[in-house]
């Protein structure tokens, strides 16, 4: 059986609504709690995954988080023996660094419910399903990446130009989070509670805001994910 393997920096953020898909795909899953766990176990094959989360650290501070070198390391010997990889928000931005990008804070934070604008590749790509649906996406980072040498950027805001990047079809870095179940955004409410208060957003507009789209949110990440595995399936 096929084995994704999803690296963790918070319980809460976990593999949310990609759980489901990769389970239907064949995958066992199984988490690495970064940060906690050896990072040197993971040994994948072609036909295995790396799932990279999200998480409130930064993407270059080993200074303060050893560990993120070891995760580093493994990143760049999945990508470099053929292993797909998909990072999310962090670990997307690990992803970009593990290829060579720079990573560094944003012009400003986005945290909230708002819509992508796609390239004309990002129509073509799994994120094409996002504007068919009109759906917005979930933000939550301060941090933002330059794109990857020889990757394809998918999708940008005013904010972040690369919000999402592909290269050679098994590697995928999402800025934002499609695997994030509006159901139980509540989780990411009290987790993040400190940095909401410090950014003076209100837990009420994001729990309203989660309530009203959900109904496409959900479908619409679902379908994201199910497109991209599915290839990975297919390849």
């Amino acid at each position: 059986m096929k084995r994704a393997v999803a690296l963790r920096h918070l319980a809460f953020e976990d593999l949310g609504l990609l759980a489901d898909v990769l389970s239907a795909a064949g995958y066992r899953t199984s988490y690495v709690e970064a940060g906690v766990e050896s990072l040197s176990g993971p040994a994948l094959d072609r036909d295995d995954l790396l799932v990279v989360l999200g998480g409130p650290i930064a993407a270059y501070d080993e200074a303060h988080y050893p560990f993120l070198a070891d995760e580093l390391r493994l990143i760049e010997t999945c990508v470099r023996d053929g292993v797909p990889v998909l990072g999310i928000c962090l670990g997307a931005q690990l992803l970009a660094r593990a290829l060579g990008a720079r990573v560094y804070a944003g012009s400003a934070k986005e945290i909230g419910f708002a819509p992508v604008r796609l390239t004309e590749e990002g129509r073509a790509s799994c994120l094409g399903v996002l504007e068919r649906a009109g759906s917005p996406v979930l933000h939550w980072h301060g941090d933002t990446f330059d794109l990857p040498d020889g990757a394809v950027r998918l999708a940008s805001t005013d904010v972040t130009p690369n919000q999402a990047f592909s290269l050679d079809g098994r590697l995928l870095g999402l800025q934002f989070h499609i695997e994030a179940d509006p159901a139980v955004l509540e989780r990411w409410l009290i987790g993040h509670a400190a940095e909401l208060a410090a950014e003076r957003i209100d837990v009420r507009y994001l729990r309203a805001e989660a309530k009203r789209h959900g109904e496409v949110l959900a479908p619409a990440g679902r379908a994201v994910l199910n497109t991209w595995v599915g290839a990975l399936g297919r390849s």
